[in-house]
């Protein structure tokens, strides 16, 4: 069975220097909560370079989310700001860190980028 979270932050692994969070620095924990459990990912982010670890330490910013949502928000199926503002996500510490890692999360299935799309407009019919 395929695991949605941990391809996720696998794959950010794997990236290592991530241009859309060259402006953050910092530590982020994410508590993915299921079944009286809690599943620790931690993001470290220093000017784009991103770590991925499961060792446990401090986080400048803490990610508090069920693992069923945040399954549905890494595959495309909910979006991390919906959950935020239905309070199904919460955040202690340096905010402004959760909101870098939402760069990272993947629209939806089937969405363009919107440069992607202008192009497509302009070709000639």
């Amino acid at each position: 069975m395929s695991d949605p979270t941990a391809n996720f932050f696998e794959a950010i692994g794997r990236r290592g220097h991530i241009r859309l969070l060259e402006e953050a620095t910092g530590t982020v924990r994410f508590d993915l909560e299921h079944d009286h459990e809690i599943d620790r990912w931690y993001l470290v982010i220093e000017h784009g370079d991103v770590r991925v670890s499961r060792e446990e330490g401090g986080a400048d910013c803490v990610v508090r989310i069920s693992r069923a949502t945040f399954d549905r928000i890494v595959t495309g199926r909910s979006h991390i700001y919906a959950a935020w503002v239905r309070n199904e996500m919460r955040t202690e510490g340096d905010v402004r860190l959760a909101r870098f890692v939402q760069r990272l999360m993947p629209g939806p299935a089937g969405a363009h980028h919107p440069r992607d799309f202008a192009r497509g407009r302009r070709r000639p019919a």
